[in-house]
């Protein structure tokens, strides 16, 4: 027979002896007493406080063997800090046991995938929110990309963090956002261009737009391109002898590919499976000392417009597309610009004078 709680042992004691001093309270009374002529102890009342305490106990079992399963699904080789934040989380305010093991799990990624991104990927409910974020950096229909000099790579090969400025054709004359890389400084000597890093998009007031997050590479690299911790597309280096191919994805679905037939081609061409044009990538050339001293490349990115770049004289060609690319589409290109300037143009650095360079 289950053990009574304390509260209530006591309760039934009091009422035992009550009962052996006067049996006067006892005639009159369907239930226990506290003796002494207190008032009586209905048995109704003990009965819910019985369930409670039974309804409590309960719920406390419940709760620990979500905690074990959390603990035989979280594992030991995942992150270790991720995984006691979840549990905790999941012992306190998990639903079911379900729940629970699947909040602990999302704490670190299955062995033999790829990792996916912290908050998951974008709802299509999300949408209007989505492109309210991204417009002010891509509703312009070009933009250049200019990656600023590292000098300390060029004088003593140590390799830095990427800057890149964001310019709009019309407007030149002053940026409209900023690409800032945020990675290990040990990872960059040691890895170079297949280091792993993240790069934020701002606006020209600094006011993150979205980020890129590039994991290490080995054979075939890959650009996820996320929003508030959320992914909204990735783009992946598909292997080859010598072209550059690349395929772009939203969410699931991929969207375009790019088929550059490598060498000395500049031009990346984002294309539909009816091989129609969508958007194109050029990378400029910004003369001999730059392009054999540092990395400082740029790059137009030519989304489609009605000729307006023309009219003012810049050096951007009318492109023609079959169809606007959606604002999420776009900072996929943009991810698959920093992700060009990462694989084939970064230089593997210099050593000494900066006008004696030895490359890798």
């Amino acid at each position: 027979m289950r053990r009574l709680p304390g509260l209530l042992f006591q309760a039934a004691a009091a009422g035992r002896a009550a009962a052996r001093a006067s049996s006067s309270h006892v005639s009159g009374s369907r239930g226990f007493s506290s003796g002494g002529g207190g008032s009586p102890l209905p048995r109704g009342w003990l009965r819910r406080l019985w369930i409670e305490e039974l309804k409590r106990e309960k719920e406390a079992a419940r709760k620990l063997r979500v905690c074990n399963a959390a603990a035989k699904a979280g594992g030991a080789g995942e992150d270790p800090l991720g995984y006691l934040a979840n549990a905790a989380r999941a012992f306190v305010n998990s639903g079911s046991a379900a729940a629970g093991v699947d909040k602990v799990r999302s704490g670190g990624a299955a062995r033999g995938e790829a990792a996916p991104s912290k908050g998951g990927q974008y709802d299509p409910k999300d949408l209007p929110y989505l492109e309210a974020k991204l417009e002010p950096l891509l509703s312009r229909a070009n933009l250049l990309i200019a990656r600023d000099v590292e000098w300390a790579n060029i004088m003593f090969a140590f390799e830095q963090e990427s800057r890149y400025i964001i310019m709009d054709p019309l407007f030149s004359q002053s940026p409209v956002g900023y690409i800032r890389e945020k990675s290990n400084v040990i990872f960059r000597q040691l890895l170079r261009s297949r280091r792993p890093f993240t790069a934020q998009f701002t606006d020209a007031m600094g006011n993150e737009i979205f980020t890129v997050r590039r994991p290490f590479w080995f054979i075939n690299s890959s650009i996820y391109a996320e929003v508030d911790g959320k992914e909204v597309g990735v783009v992946h280096r598909r292997w080859h002898l010598w072209r550059r191919i690349y395929d772009l994805y939203l969410g699931n679905k991929q969207f375009a590919v790019v088929e550059n037939p490598g060498f000395w081609n500049w031009t990346f061409t984002l294309i539909d499976e009816d091989e129609n044009v969508l958007a194109q990538i050029d990378r400029n050339w910004r003369g001999i000392g730059f392009e054999l001293f540092t990395d400082a490349g740029q790059y137009a990115i030519r989304f489609g417009d009605d000729g307006q770049s023309s009219r003012l004289g810049l050096d951007i060609e009318k492109l023609h597309v079959v169809r606007p690319l959606s604002l999420p589409e776009r900072s996929v290109a943009l991810a698959l610009a920093v992700s060009l300037d990462s694989d084939y143009f970064s230089r593997r650095g210099g050593w000494g004078l900066p006008f004696l360079i030895a490359t890798e």
